[in-house]
Parts: structure tokens; C-alpha cells; sequence
């Protein structure tokens, strides 16, 4: 795609996952990608893969709950090319669990990471993008982000506020392009973090009909690609069999 090559593409939770899977895709159709995560040695692996494919590659360590950290990962993603064409705002996590469980540690861990985190994005790109004139933000979301489901209230919460985020990104900037994919069941590490056992089970029968990362990945890669005056706001990708 004329549209991606060459393009900064900084991600977070790039260690893994939907992360992983598009920092792949977007370097083998080439750009420039900026891996992201706490796990500083598996972003070393994938980043070495991806240099011995031929592609472009570097990573850094962030924890997206501390601003500071954000905004120097985007500040190092600048300065491997001397711009930041691209945000993915991928890191998050999903501990479902009932409210009556009353997991508060987890409640503010989704809140730090899918809500605080993809702010601290925002709030790190927009300087860069501003003065340069020009960027494009993805957010990845979910489908909890259209419809509450049981053992998700605080989830689907912060998904439902990621949405609200995005859009009130796109109506103040004209400039820069703003892109939500709201991902169904996918293949990943977020159910891992499950620590009530009746909800894992359940989840399990999610697993079961997953997407790969890929599929998120090209959507990603679809959006990117467009001419500039073109934004696709929303993506939604779920499998065929997924109800919900």
C-alpha cells in the first residue's frame, strides 16, 4: 500500500497479541514500526524477526499508565524518522469479573489502562502531530464498547469511554485522522487475566471461535492505507459465528 510505506507507526502492547500481529503486517507492507510494551525482552525478539524479514523496526519499554512514559516512547517513535505518522493505542486489559465480586484493584486497572492509558496517548501525539501537521490516531476498542454484557460492567465502561474519546479526537481535529476498530473475539492474552473462575469458563467458549490477530491487523492496515483525506472512523471486526 502506497500509503503505508515509509510511515512512523508507534504501538503499545505491541508485545503480544493484536499488537504483535499488526506491528508485523504494517513493517512487511513498509513502515517504519515503534513496538511498545512492559516486556522489554519479547519486543526485542519480534523486533529482531522483523528486521531479519527486511522490514524496519525498533522498541522501547512504556507503561502506558505513566504519562512520563508515554510521551517519552513517542518521543523516541519521532525520532527514528524525524515524525510520528501513526498512534495504536493497543494496550489494554479485560479482568472480567461480576460487580458483586467487588475486584476493585482490578476496576482501577482497566480504568489506568484502557481509559488513563489511551489519554496518554493522545496526550503525547498531539503535540507532535499539531506541529507537524499531520498524524492519525487508531484506538483499539471492542465491541464491549457497543453493548454491556454481563461480568463486563467496568469493562465494557471503559470501552464505551474509549468511543467517546475517539469521537470528540475526530471533531476537533480536521486535520489529523482518528480510526476506532472495535475488535470481537481475537485471539490473544486478555482473557488471561481472568481471576474469577465461573467468568474464565465462560470466556472459554469465546476462545473457541477467536479470529486470529491478523484480521485486526489488515483492518488497521486498511485504515492507514487510505488517501489522506480519507479517515476511516470505525471498523468493526468479529467472527461470523459471534452473536454479540
Amino acid at each position: 500500500m502506497p500509503n503505508i510505506e515509509g510511515k512512523v507507526v508507534a504501538i503499545t502492547g505491541a508485545s503480544s497479541g493484536i499488537g504483535e500481529a499488526t506491528a508485523r503486517h504494517l513493517a512487511k507492507l513498509g513502515a517504519r514500526v515503534v513496538l511498545g510494551a512492559r516486556r522489554g525482552e519479547k519486543l526485542e525478539k519480534i523486533v529482531e524477526e522483523i528486521r531479519a524479514g527486511g522490514g524496519t523496526a525498533a522498541s522501547r519499554t512504556v507503561d502506558v499508565t505513566d504519562r512520563q512514559d508515554v510521551d517519552t516512547f513517542l518521543q523516541f517513535a519521532e525520532g527514528t524518522a524525524g515524525k510520528l505518522d501513526v498512534l495504536i493505542n493497543n494496550a489494554g486489559v479485560m479482568p472480567l469479573s461480576p460487580l458483586a465480586a467487588l475486584k476493585v484493584d482490578e476496576w482501577d486497572q482497566m480504568i489506568d489502562v484502557n481509559i488513563k492509558g489511551v489519554l496518554y496517548g493522545i496526550a503525547a501525539a498531539l503535540p507532535i502531530m499539531n506541529r507537524q501537521g499531520f498524524g492519525h490516531v487508531i484506538n483499539i476498542s471492542s465491541i464491549a464498547g457497543h453493548k454491556v454484557i454481563p461480568t463486563g460492567a467496568v469493562y465494557c465502561a471503559t470501552k464505551f469511554a474509549v468511543h467517546a474519546l475517539s469521537e470528540g479526537f475526530r471533531q476537533e481535529h480536521n486535520n489529523l485522522r482518528m480510526t476506532i476498530i472495535s475488535p470481537g473475539a481475537t485471539e490473544s492474552e486478555l482473557a488471561d487475566a481472568i481471576t474469577h473462575d465461573e467468568t474464565a469458563k465462560m470466556v472459554d467458549g469465546l476462545r473457541a471461535m477467536a479470529v486470529p490477530a491478523e484480521a485486526i491487523a489488515e483492518a488497521a492496515a486498511y485504515a492507514i492505507g487510505q488517501p489522506d483525506d480519507i479517515d476511516i472512523n470505525e471498523v468493526v471486526v468479529r467472527p461470523t459465528v459471534q452473536p454479540l
